[in-house]
Formats: structure tokens, C-alpha cells, sequence
């Protein structure tokens, strides 16, 4: 199926046309978000917290620029209403250099955890910060912790409503927060409960034959040795595949402030976090990376993308592997 991506730029963030081809079908996308942020913390550090907490996000978001501009790579920043606030400067250089702003929502609400009107407010709160800070149009929306699932089908009819023109918020693996484990692999039609239907472009995978496993980006690339991700991503190179790798700026931190939580969950948070800039250093070194939106134009125009109906039911497919 093909699907036509809109465009409606506000000021900046150019979208692509379908003559002009992305320098790689490698999608690099930074959830910009604070440590405390993440859903590990959900229950400690509540939003009302939130101004007391030191903000870091700052200086990492400036090296995750550097970097990419050192090696000719863009990518696409789904980006936080809340931290808007004190970043629009840092925001509105990578809106120059040519990376896309998209939402992650307002305040990194779980959908599980929200009512549809809920989540209708916190969607059209962060479309107007993004909008009218930043002035540019995100065209582009991923859930926090991915929790748009089977269990929040709903939330896709929101997504569409709101305005957006992709999502990127199903990935297709079980895992205890979050996951699809039948959606497809690259991106796909998602059609939502109401028969609409929206662009999908899920995080890279790993078919092991009797699960998938994660592999591109969070706790898995900090987990994970470098090479499986490099290799991955090459084999997905061959066949023209479009890949999604993800991180956060909290993740090249490894001196943030630690938040009392259990050692499983604190384990999760912390591994490995002395490692994702050299890790990140290496892709960048090995793959060009493009923004969503010019590799989902591209493709949508290009090729037939696989439609998969998110019917709002338990799944009960087979588990894969969590970190």
C-alpha cells in the first residue's frame, strides 16, 4: 500500500520531495527527555517534581549535534513539550542544520496510563510548544516507553487526529512495558481501530527464528556489542531496508544523579552508559543516517508498504527477547 506523506512546514524543517532521495535509508532519532524522565522513575518522580530536579539534557544534546555534524549525518529529535522551555536555542540550531523536530509527547505520559481525552491534550500541548516556540510543524510522533500497543490501539486514531503525518511508536517485539511482537519490521501502514491510516516506522530487529530481538537503540545498543548493531544494520543496508536506531541524551551521562529504585530497574537505566558515546562515535563512522520523514517520503513513494491492522485485543504472540 502506498500512502502519501503531507507536508506543511511552518517556517523550517523542509520536507522532502519525492525527486529528491535521502542520503541513506538509516533513520537516527534522539528522544530528547531527561534522565528523570524515564519510565523507570515514573512513579518516583512525579511531573509536579519535575523543576526541582537538575536538567543535564543540555550539554549532551549539544554533543549528540557535534557528532552528527562531524560526520554529514541528520536525524530526527522527538522531542519533549516540557523541555522546551530551556532548549529552544539548542532546538532551533539543529532545525538550521537540517535535522527534524518531532513530538514525544508533552509531559512523557505511558498511554496505558492515560484516557483518550488525556492524551488528546498532551498531543495538542506539545504540537503547540513545538509550533510555537520553535515555529516549525512536527510532522512526526512517538509515544514515550513505545506505548502505543494492542492494549492502546485507540491512542493511533488520536495520533491522526492530531495532525501527524507518521508515527513511531510501535515496536515489534514483547517486552514488559511495551511491544507489538506481529508487527512488521520496517516501516508499515498502521491501520488504526477507525480504518484511517497512518505511516508506521518501528526501531530495528533482530530475527533470531524463534524471537526477535531488539537491537536498535536504548539499553540494547548500551547492552549489546557494537558489532551486533553494525551488522545489523548493514545486512538491512543490502536489501534497501530502511532501519530506525534510537537513544536519549541521558544516555551519554554516566555521572547523572541516581534515583532510588530497585537494582533490576536501576541495572536496566544505568548499564553500560560510559559506553553509547563511543558506541554512537562508531555508527556514525560506518552509516550515513537520515531523518524519518525524508526516508518514510521516500519509501512511500518508492515501494508498496505493508498495511497491518492494530486491532484492539491481548496478543498473544511469541515472546522475544528483554534485556
Amino acid at each position: 500500500m502506498s500512502i502519501a506523506l503531507g507536508v506543511a512546514p511552518i517556517a523550517a524543517n523542509k520536507p522532502a520531495t519525492v525527486a529528491t532521495a535521502p542520503q541513506s535509508l538509516n533513520c537516527l532519532s534522539v528522544d530528547v527527555e531527561e534522565y528523570f524522565h524515564a519510565e523507570a522513575f515514573a512513579r518516583k518522580v512525579l511531573p509536579i517534581d519535575w523543576p526541582r530536579w537538575e536538567c543535564r539534557a543540555a550539554p549532551r544534546l549539544e554533543r549528540i549535534a557535534e557528532l552528527l555534524e562531524q560526520h554529514r549525518s541528520r536525524a530526527t529529535f522527538f522531542v519533549l513539550g516540557w523541555t522546551i522551555r530551556y532548549l529552544a536555542p539548542i532546538l532551533r540550531d539543529l532545525i538550521a542544520a537540517g535535522h527534524e523536530i518531532a513530538s514525544h509527547g508533552d509531559e512523557h505520559g505511558h498511554i496505558a496510563r492515560m484516557t483518550p481525552q488525556q492524551l488528546r491534550e498532551d498531543l495538542r500541548r506539545s504540537r503547540e510548544r513545538i509550533e510555537d516556540v520553535l515555529g516549525v510543524r512536527p510532522r512526526g510522533y512517538r509515544a514515550p516507553t513505545f506505548s502505543v500497543t494492542r492494549a492502546t490501539a485507540w491512542a493511533l486514531d488520536e495520533i491522526i487526529d492530531a495532525g501527524f503525518q507518521y508515527d513511531a511508536s510501535i515496536f515489534p517485539i514483547r517486552h514488559d512495558r511495551y511491544g507489538v511482537p506481529d508487527a512488521p519490521c520496517e516501516p508499515f501502514v498502521a491501520v488504526a481501530p477507525s480504518g484511517r491510516c497512518i505511516p508506521e516506522f518501528p526501531p530495528l530487529t533482530l530475527d533470531c527464528g524463534f524471537a526477535r530481538m531488539p537491537v536498535g537503540g536504548g539499553g540494547y545498543l548500551r547492552l549489546l556489542p557494537g558489532w551486533i548493531l553494525r551488522a545489523c544494520i548493514a545486512g538491512r543496508q543490502r536489501i534497501s531496508a530502511p532501519t530506525m536506531v534510537y537513544l536519549h541524551p541521558w544516555e551519554l551521562d554516566p555521572d547523572q544523579p541516581a534515583i532510588a529504585i530497585g537494582p533490576v530497574a536501576q541495572w536496566r537505566h544505568r548499564v553500560n552508559l560510559a559506553t553509547t558515546e563511543a558506541k554512537l562515535v562508531r555508527l556514525l563512522r560506518a552509516f550515513r543516517f537520515e531523518t524519518a520523514h525524508r526516508i518514510l517520503t521516500h519509501v512511500s513513494h518508492s515501494r508498496n508498504l505493508p498495511v497491518f491492522h492494530l486491532n484492539p485485543m491481548t496478543d498473544r504472540s511469541a515472546d522475544s527477547f528483554q534485556p
